[in-house]
Formats: C-alpha cells, structure tokens, sequence
C-alpha cells in the first residue's frame, strides 16, 4: 500500500511540476518575473496570512456540510473522521487527474470503511454533497454576474463565456440530480459498467457476486436520496455551511488582491465571476493532476479581462494557487500518510 501510494505521489508531483514550468514560462514571456518580484516585495503579509485562515475554515464547514447530510442519513461517525477524509479527498483530487470524481470515491471509500454503515447511503451523503456545492458555486457564478454587468459594460467575448460555464455547470448539475432521481436508469448504467469490467477481467471476477453487491449498493443509495427527499427542511443546515464554505473558499483571492493593494479594494462581484469560472474549469478531468499550468492561465487571462493590469493579475494568481493549491497538498498529503498510518496500526 505505501509502495503504491508513494509512487502515485511521485508521478502526480511529475506532472504538477511540468504544469508549474508551463506556467513559469508564461509569466517569463507574457509578464515579466521582474515585474512580479517587485509587486511580491510590497504584499501585506498580515491579509496575506488570512487567505491560509481562510482555506482552514472552508474546508472545515466544507466538512461539516457532510458531516450534517451524514447524519441525516443516519450514518454515525466522528466529525475528526469526515475532516481528516476530506483533507484525503482534497489531496486526491489535486494529484490524481481525474478532479471530479477521484475525491468523492475516495471520501467514500474510507468513509464506508471507517463507519461500517452501508456503502449507498455513504454515497448518497457524498453525491448530495457534490449537488449542493454545485448548486452553490452555479448561483454565485449568476448573482456575481448580474452584479458584474450592473457596474461594469463587459464585452460580448467575455458575456458569452460566462454563459457557457453557467450553461456547463447546470447541465452537469440536472444529470446528477437526474441520475439520483431515476433509478432505473443509474441500474442500467451500473449493469452497463460491470458488463464491460467482467469483458476486460475475464474469470478475475464472478458476475453474480458483483451484480448481487451493486444492487444493494444501489438501493441503499436511492434509499438515501429518498430520506433526505423527505426531510427538505434537515436540508436547510447543510445548505447555509455549504454558503459558508463557498463564501471563505472565495474570500481566499479578495484577501490576496487586499494584501496587494490594502487601500484599493477590488470589486467582490468581479471575485465572484473569476472563482466560479476557475472552480468549474477544475471540476473538468482534463488528465492534469491540480489543473496546473491551465488554471494560473486562465485566471491570470479572467483577471486580465476583467480589467486589472496584467502584471498584479499574474501576482495574485501565483498567491492565491500557494494558498489553494499547495497550502491543500501539504495538509491533504499530511491527512493521507496519517490515515494510511492509522491503517497500518489496525
């Protein structure tokens, strides 16, 4: 197992190397890393200091938002558990290139082993806890486009691609709720899925087996979804922590640009339009462990578009990815040798 994880390491710490030398030679080219080394040497470490604040706090409401679902479900564990999981999550996520989904199996994987509760109902917490924060990061991205638009007069380009990442994250939104409500349909996925696994592992696995355990998979999944139908009301705390989470997640890049420029604060619909787009890119397996390289492109090219000046927005990217990729690294990959010691111990 440690020989496994260490070389999933090394080859995810490959690729987010060659992605942060992708980046470098961007900002050598197209800014300037003189440019950036002066701005560096005026930032206010005090609001600086605050975006790390602030990613401790998302995660732990992020955390807390599953917790609530979990025991609406009745799946009994120690918030200690659902924390340490979604740091684990959070580091899957970042190093294994496929972002959205890699984090929620893994969470449910070791939730399900940590509680002994049934494996459906735990993916029923993980899946409605993807919805909600997909609900969420879909209605900042339309409040803070409607906010841009009243004070600013956007281009057409820049209209347009607002809309097609909205228009993305609510197809993708309708799917899971559609794929949660209709089970008939996630059944014949499921059946689809195990035909084409016993094709490619001929005599590996036996059929019957593996049918008989996704079906009461399934049914408690959808015996899940069905509870937290019932219960709109026990929604309504889940919904206000996952807010919560969002709104520190995105306060992270407003208290970068702060401690940039303390006496010129930027506009927080402009912060709100930048984090939505750059989260939904992330959600997109590109094969890219952490998005490196294409997000600090992307969102250094939103800041650009959205009218800061080049130079200050290829800074406050090079920040705010310390703060929300490498900062998360660190303490996920802390979670995870931490669970797999756990591990070892039992």
């Amino acid at each position: 197992m440690i020989t496994k994880s260490h070389s999933l390491i090394r080859r995810g710490t490959s690729f987010i190397l060659i992605g942060l030398s992708i980046f470098i030679l961007y900002l050598y080219f197209f800014v300037g890393l003189s440019d950036i080394a002066l701005i560096l040497q005026r930032v206010d470490l005090f609001y600086y200091s605050l975006a790390f604040v602030a990613v401790l706090l998302s995660v732990t409401f992020y955390s807390l938002t599953w917790q609530q679902l979990l025991t609406l479900l009745s799946v009994k564990v120690a918030f200690q558990n659902t924390f340490l999981f979604t740091w684990v999550g959070t580091f899957v996520d970042l190093l294994v290139p496929a972002e959205s989904i890699s984090g929620e199996i893994s969470r449910a994987y070791l939730m399900s082993k940590s509680s002994g509760e049934k494996a459906g109902r735990v993916v029923a917490s993980v899946v409605s806890h993807r919805i909600l924060s997909m609900t969420v990061t879909l209605s900042g991205l339309v409040i803070g486009s409607a906010l841009f638009i009243l004070q600013y007069e956007p281009s057409g380009l820049l209209l347009n691609f607002i809309i097609i990442v909205a228009v993305g994250t609510t197809i993708s939104l309708a799917l899971f709720c559609y794929l949660c409500l209709r089970k008939q349909v996630t059944e014949k996925i499921v059946n689809w899925v195990i035909h084409l696994l016993i094709s490619i592992f001929r005599g590996r696995w036996r059929p019957t087996h593996l049918r008989r355990k996704a079906q009461k998979m399934l049914e408690a999944f959808h015996e899940g979804i069905e509870i937290l139908g019932e219960r709109p009301r026990g929604l309504a705390l889940p919904l206000f922590l996952s807010v919560t989470a969002w709104f520190f997640d995105l306060i992270i890049a407003y208290l970068v640009f702060v401690s940039l420029a303390p006496t010129r604060p930027i506009s927080l619909s402009l912060i709100m339009i930048a984090y939505s787009i750059t989260a939904a890119i992330q959600t997109i397996p590109l094969g890219i462990p952490g998005e490196v390289g294409l997000t600090e492109i992307v969102m250094t090219s939103l800041y650009t578009t959205l009218g800061i000046p080049l130079a200050i927005s290829a800074t406050a990217t090079v920040l705010t990815r310390v703060v929300t990729l490498w900062f998360r690294l660190l303490l996920g990959g802390i979670a995870v040798q931490w669970v797999g010691i756990k591990t070892l111990i039992k």
